[in-house]
C-alpha cells in the first residue's frame, strides 16, 4: 500500500496502517533526529513524540505533496518542531542549572563521566561544524544531505519558497566545505 492510501485509513483511525507507516518511517525520522540531537537515547525519545503527535493530529491534518506522495516530508515538518523544542527545553535547563549554587565535594564522580560510542561522537564533531551555520542555512543542508528530500520536499517541509532553499543550501555547501577544507590544511 501507498503512503497515501495507508494515511487514509489511519485518518479513519486505522491503528494498524499506523503502524505500518510506523515501520515505514520511524527509521529515517530516528536519523534525522540523531542527526539534530547528536544522542541516540534523545533521539528514540523524539521519534516518539513525533509519531504521537502524528497520530494525535490525524483527523486534523491534511498532507499533500508531490507524486509519488509520501508522509515523510510531514513527519520531518513534525520532528523539526520536536527538535528545536527539545533544544530550547535543553537551553532553559542548562539556564536554571547556572542559577543553582554549587556545592564542592571530594566524591567519586563516576556518574559525571560521560560514556560515548564512536558513532555518536563523530555526529557531535559534524553537529558542532553545522551549529556554525545559519539555523535556515543548517536546515535546508541536513534535509538534503541527510534526509534524502528534493529541493520542493524540503521547501514544503520548512514552508518557503523553493529559490530560497537553492540558495540557503548553495550558501551552506560553501560554507561547510570551506570549513572542512581549512581543517584539513
Amino acid at each position: 500500500m501507498t503512503d497515501e492510501e495507508l494515511w487514509g485509513q489511519v485518518r479513519a483511525g486505522g491503528s494498524e496502517a499506523f503502524g505500518q507507516l510506523f515501520e515505514r518511517h520511524a527509521r529515517a525520522v530516528f536519523a534525522y533526529c540523531l542527526r539534530r540531537t547528536g544522542t541516540w537515547a534523545v533521539a528514540e525519545d523524539l521519534v516518539s513524540v513525533v509519531f504521537m503527535e502524528t497520530w494525535r493530529k490525524r483527523t486534523s491534518v491534511v498532507v499533500e505533496g508531490s507524486q509519488p506522495w509520501s508522509l515523510l516530508p510531514w513527519l520531518y515538518t513534525v520532528a523539526l518542531g520536536a527538535t528545536r523544542n527539545h533544544q530550547r527545553s535543553r537551553t532553559r535547563y542548562r539556564a536554571a542549572l547556572g542559577r543553582v549554587p554549587r556545592h564542592d565535594t571530594d566524591d567519586d564522580h563516576a556518574d559525571d563521566v560521560a560514556w560515548r560510542v564512536d558513532a555518536e561522537t563523530r555526529t557531535r564533531a559534524v553537529i558542532a561544524e553545522l551549529e556554525k551555520l545559519p539555523a535556515g542555512d543548517r536546515e535546508v543542508l541536513e534535509m538534503s544531505a541527510w534526509s534524502d528530500l528534493s529541493q520542493a520536499q524540503i521547501a514544503q517541509v520548512l514552508g518557503i519558497p523553493v529559490g530560497t532553499v537553492k540558495s540557503r543550501l548553495a550558501r551552506a555547501q560553501r560554507t561547510v566545505r570551506g570549513a572542512f577544507v581549512e581543517e584539513a590544511l
